[in-house]
C-alpha cells in the first residue's frame, strides 16, 4: 500500500498488465482478467499471469486496487497457498479426453488453411 501505486480505483477500470503485489511488496505477476458477478455487480477476483502460469486471486484476498498496482492480503511466502490454478473448462476436458491428438491436428489444419487464404 505504498503511495507510488496511485489512487484507489474500482475493479471495473483495472487494466490488464497491472502488477499484482503481495502484502510485503513482492511482485507476484500481472493482471490478466478481472472477474465480476454481473447480476449483483460484485467483484469476484482476478486472474493473474505468474511465472508458474495463470492463477486466480479471490476477492477477499485483494487488499487494495490502485492505478498502478494491486496489493494482496497475504505475504509472498504464502502465495502458493492463496493463488489458485485457473484453467478453462475446455482445457480440463482436453486433459481428460481421448481425442487430444485429433483436436490438435484439427487446430493445425485450420491454422494452415487460415494462413493460406
Amino acid at each position: 500500500m505504498s503511495e507510488d501505486d496511485g489512487h484507489a480505483i474500482s475493479y471495473k477500470v483495472l487494466r490488464r498488465g497491472t502488477p499484482v503485489r503481495s502484502a510485503d511488496g513482492v511482485q507476484l505477476g500481472t493482471v490478466r482478467r478481472v472477474h465480476e458477478i454481473t447480476r449483483e455487480h460484485l467483484f469476484d477476483g482476478i486472474d493473474v499471469d505468474t511465472p508458474d502460469g495463470l492463477r486466480f486471486v479471490d476477492a477477499p484476498e485483494v487488499a487494495r486496487i490502485a492505478e498502478r498496482a494491486v496489493t494482496t492480503t497475504f505475504p509472498a511466502s504464502e502465495a502458493g497457498q492463496h493463488l489458485q490454478t485457473r484453467e478453462s473448462a475446455l482445457a480440463r476436458r482436453m486433459k481428460q479426453g481421448k481425442t487430444v491428438r485429433r483436436a490438435k491436428r484439427l487446430g493445425d489444419s485450420l491454422r494452415e488453411r487460415w494462413d493460406r487464404r
